[in-house]
């Protein structure tokens, strides 16, 4: 006769055991020759050893499971249970190699275009990455699901993700609250990926503990980030100086992400774009990969694809646009 306790660590109790509890009487029968009570996020078995073991052993795929797909059916309990050698069979959606991972509530997520699956690819052979496009086109969003699905794995034991606070600017002590209340409505995107993949309790866990840390870039000084995945989201609106602080934070077992859209750059006109000096310079470098994403890639609505192009074809060559700088040096450009 033996006892053994259970503790659902940032995940709603009905999503375990059923809103009824329907899901736990699966278990029970199952399992006879087990007391299962549940009290809040705890769950106590009682019974006979050799079957409190094999229980021990299904309920964690029981949690594997939905730690991976953000669900757990009844359907996949009973498969679980029937299963044999201890594993989770892949799912088939992964066989294409698109799939990143199964968000909140079993929702995939993907990457729907070919230099998003470049960036999927890019990642696993190289340890920085920088994704550079405009808007639209997925960047961040894959970068977020790349982390989450490192952390899963536990390839890394946390996620770091920061933003230039650029358009805050001088009017950031106007807004009310303290400096997270200013700070996070700049941020929001960052939420709002994260929100997609993981389930609310589990999320609002890995904030609290600081597994998952979003933040302005200058939060990033002088700190080692190891056994992390960091992503530097809005890259162009950080300076040499910036941009060059946040890559040497790269620790041990780390992997980090840049994106960026060189077509919006917010920083003052006399200021350069610490992205743009980045594709020139390290672009040789073994390690570092770069992708560059386009108005192909675009996912959002089929009108930002169109203002995308038009805005393209408004702007001079680069060619053009160097001979009009010299043969008017004093005019300004538009960055």
């Amino acid at each position: 006769m033996g006892e053994k306790n259970f503790t659902l660590e940032r995940i709603h109790p009905p999503d375990i055991f059923g809103l009824r509890e329907e899901k736990l009487q699966i278990l029970r029968n199952i399992f006879p020759k087990l007391k299962l009570v549940s009290r809040g996020e705890e769950l106590k078995a009682i019974g006979d050893d050799l079957e409190l073991k094999q229980f021990e052993e299904k309920f964690e795929l029981m949690l594997t499971h939905y730690d991976q797909f953000g669900k757990l059916t009844e359907e996949n309990i009973l498969e679980i249970m029937a299963q044999d050698n201890g594993k989770i069979s892949p799912a088939k959606e992964e066989e294409d190699g698109l799939l990143i991972l199964h968000g909140k509530g079993g929702m995939q997520i993907r990457a729907r275009t070919p230099n998003q699956v470049r960036m999927v690819e890019g990642i696993k052979k190289n340890d920085m990455l920088f994704a550079i496009g405009p808007a639209g086109t997925g960047k961040t969003y894959t970068a977020v699901a790349l982390a989450v699905k490192a952390l899963k794995s536990k390839e890394v034991r946390r996620i770091i993700l920061a933003r230039p606070a650029v358009e805050a600017g001088e009017s950031l002590g106007f807004l009310p609250g303290d400096l997270k209340d200013k700070l996070d409505p700049y941020l929001q995107p960052l939420y709002d990926a994260l929100r997609d993949m993981i389930p609310p309790a589990k999320l609002n866990g890995y904030l609290e503990d600081g597994t998952i840390e979003i933040a302005p870039l200058a939060f990033m000084r002088g700190r080692t980030l190891d056994n992390a995945f960091a992503i530097l989201d809005e890259a162009q609106n950080a300076s040499d100086s910036q941009l060059k602080m946040f890559l040497t934070r790269m620790g041990k077992s780390a992997k980090f992400i840049v994106t960026g859209d060189v077509t919006q750059i917010d920083l003052p006109r006399n200021q350069v774009s610490g992205l743009i000096t980045a594709t020139k310079i390290l672009n040789r470098i073994k390690g570092v990969e770069f992708v560059f994403l386009g108005e192909k890639d675009v996912v959002r609505h089929a009108l930002v694809t169109r203002i995308i192009d038009a805005y393209e074809r408004i702007r001079p060559p680069s060619g053009s646009q160097k001979k009009e700088e010299k043969e008017n040096p004093n005019k300004e450009t538009n960055k």
